[in-house]
């Protein structure tokens, strides 16, 4: 192998170490998220809230495009990534809401 693309090599493998790492730190970062937001939807149920919250997501949405112009980070892929959380988190308090119901 030519001492260039033995360099390139040895960027690349940097490089995905780097991805996997960030990787896994979305993942926790994901999950414990998630866990807050069960929480939240476990307080709603509990309250008779609804699961969505249109004002506070289009708040989160405009947040969150704005960090990403900061970050240098596509903010229609971010408002994008982030409206499917959403969407997650309302169908897990759509469960809990149903389960609060028919388990007073």
């Amino acid at each position: 192998m030519t001492e260039p693309a033995a360099r390139a090599t040895a960027l690349l493998r940097e490089h995905r170490e780097s991805i996997d790492r960030l990787d896994a730190i979305l993942v926790y970062t994901l999950a414990e998220r998630f866990a807050h937001t069960q929480a939240v939807g476990r307080l709603k149920a509990a309250h008779a809230l609804p699961p969505a919250d249109p004002a506070r997501e289009a708040t989160q949405i405009a947040r969150l495009e704005r960090l990403a112009a900061e970050a240098n980070l596509d903010p229609e892929f971010a408002k994008e990534f982030l409206r499917f959380i959403i969407s997650e988190v309302i169908r897990h308090h759509e469960k809990h809401a149903a389960h609060a119901a028919t388990n007073p």
